[in-house]
């Protein structure tokens, strides 16, 4: 087993989360070594084709991870894997944060087709491509955003990309509707944490009657142009937000959920040229944090 590769106890919860081999062909066969080659590439974010050859032909790892980033195979292997956690009781529901990162483009991420070749007989998946590709210009250059929520132990609960430019207020109702764990003795999956943090950038009037809507307790300090807004309409500005800083100092638990994705250099670097397989980089990661325990 080489340095990085699944542990033993690693690949027995993730095995029974995985397409069945058998097809016609033997397309899935050798699962472990194939992961474990995607996981190389995420963790040194080295090119595809300079993969060592412990992990087989570089173009069979490639292509099974853009396939199941493609039709959301690693979305339910995500969705399974925090089902599990959730029957064990993994997952800190006591406070769960939303944050977001930016991740600078390297230039072999730009330059994607702004429309896929079709592949004869064979329709396009609406899905798959994005006419931004998740992209944006600043003055750094082409970056890429990711949103998140974490739970309380540091790992991932749902994942947004975006360009780098959007801001973080718009896309907070976005991530948490992402939040969906399914409970494995039946019932209603859980979508609401007991208590919800972020940051000023989180603060809007939308967000919070998003919030007051479905119950969920949150902690987001309210900027002071919008404190000052609020006072100057009087009666109509509505009632001062609360904020106590002692449940708001566990929002450095996202901010470490964020060190962690970014430790795998293919999530600090975005190399991917599409947004889907870049979405799946993400999200392979996020399911590698959950099966460390």
């Amino acid at each position: 087993m080489g340095r990085g590769d699944l542990t033993d106890d690693e690949w027995v919860r993730l095995r029974p989360h995985l397409p069945k081999s058998g097809q016609r062909g033997g397309r899935w066969a050798s699962h472990r070594r194939v992961i474990n080659g995607i996981l190389f590439r995420q963790r040194t974010g080295v090119p595809w084709r300079d993969l060592p050859a412990r992990f087989g032909k570089w173009k069979t790892v490639y292509e099974r991870h853009r396939r199941w980033s493609a039709d959301g195979t690693w979305d339910k292997v995500f969705a399974a894997v925090l089902a599990d956690a959730d029957a064990e009781g993994r997952i800190d529901w006591s406070m769960v944060s939303v944050d977001s990162t930016s991740c600078r483009a390297h230039q072999h991420a730009a330059g994607a087709r702004r429309r896929p070749p079709r592949v004869p007989g064979k329709r396009r998946t609406p899905r798959q491509h994005r006419p931004d590709e998740g992209l944006g210009r600043s003055r750094g250059g082409l970056t890429c955003k990711i949103h998140l929520a974490g739970e309380g132990g540091r790992r991932p609960l749902a994942l947004l990309i975006t360009p780098g430019q959007w801001g973080d207020a718009p896309q907070l109702i976005p991530v948490m509707e992402r939040i969906r764990v399914v409970r494995l003795d039946g019932g209603r999956p859980r979508t609401r944490p007991d208590h919800l943090g972020g940051d000023k950038a989180c603060s809007s009037r939308r967000n919070r009657r998003y919030l007051r809507r479905r119950q969920i307790k949150h902690t987001i300090p309210e900027p002071g142009n919008q404190r000052a807004n609020r006072k100057r309409r009087g009666s109509r500005g509505g009632r001062p937000t609360g904020f106590d800083k002692t449940i708001y100092k566990r929002r450095n638990e996202v901010e470490r959920t964020i060190n962690a994705l970014k430790h795998f250099r293919a999530v600090a670097t975005r190399f991917d040229k599409r947004a889907y397989v870049f979405q799946g980089t993400v999200t392979v990661v996020a399911i590698r944090l959950w099966l460390r325990g």
